[in-house]
């Protein structure tokens, strides 16, 4: 019968230990839906000094680029963001915007890539309904040099991100951004 010293199964059980806590701690700070929201709604920016407002709104802006095309979208469902976006100033929002657009997009573009022709279209359909329903003006109320900025920014993610099939099945909201777009000269 072969014997293990102690001090080997000690520093192996050590080892998996270890192991085991940070597996647990980076799924507890891995970003979710919930917990962005709960941080939101936890930390309002309302009453803060600037410094602690911009710590704050870049805490939220690295929690939002962590999160998946998915998860942004149950992020948006809840509607915490919108609250938290409106108690911004108009330069925190185009700061906040600045950090959190292009990951957006980029994720856009990466979840229209993977979706089913079926799903496309779906998202297809409600983005042309959103469109009609409102413009980026309304969101916070983002002045026109700033809206075109962004519709200019989706459209460059868009066109370098997209595959062939998404810019097809796109095409009608792509022409209604433009559109849009050209309103807001």
């Amino acid at each position: 019968m072969i014997r293990i010293p102690w001090k080997i199964v000690a520093a192996i059980a050590a080892v998996w230990i270890v192991a085991g806590l940070a597996i647990l701690w980076s799924r507890a700070a891995r970003a979710t839906p919930e917990s962005v929201a709960n941080f939101i709604t936890k930390n309002p920016i309302a009453n803060l000094v600037p410094a602690g407002r911009e710590k704050i709104i870049d805490q939220v802006a690295a929690q939002i680029n962590a999160l998946d095309f998915e998860q942004r979208e149950k992020l948006r469902k809840e509607r915490v963001d919108r609250i938290f976006f409106k108690q911004m100033t108009k330069d925190e929002r185009r700061r906040f915007l600045d950090q959190t657009l292009p990951e957006g997009f980029r994720q856009l573009m990466i979840s229209f890539n993977k979706m089913s022709p079926e799903r496309r279209k779906k998202a297809v359909e409600r983005a042309m309904n959103d469109l009609e329903e409102g413009s980026p003006e309304e969101f916070g109320k983002i002045d026109r040099a700033e809206a075109q900025k962004f519709v200019s920014e989706g459209m460059e993610a868009f066109y370098s991100e997209a595959n062939a099939e998404v810019k097809l099945d796109f095409a009608p909201v792509i022409e209604r951004l433009q559109r849009a777009s050209q309103g807001l000269r």
